[in-house]
């Protein structure tokens, strides 16, 4: 049980990485498909959904930094 815990979180951390670099949009096409290979579909929504809403904290983190100054 705890060795497929340890699976799931890496898949999960594989999944975040080719999220983020979705992000910013640079990937080679063998690091793309390998990853899509390898990782679930649910682990790929949920990073993205994680990944948006860090993105949109650090934006707003940044506005409220400018705007107060």
């Amino acid at each position: 049980m705890e060795k497929q815990k340890t699976n799931s979180l890496l898949m999960f951390l594989i999944s975040m990485r080719a999220v983020m670099w979705g992000f910013l949009g640079v990937r080679k096409r063998e690091g793309q498909d390998a990853d899509m290979a390898s990782v679930s579909f649910v682990h790929i929504v949920l990073a993205g959904i994680l990944g948006a809403v860090i993105f949109m904290a650090i934006l707003l983190m940044i506005v409220k930094a400018v705007v107060s100054n």
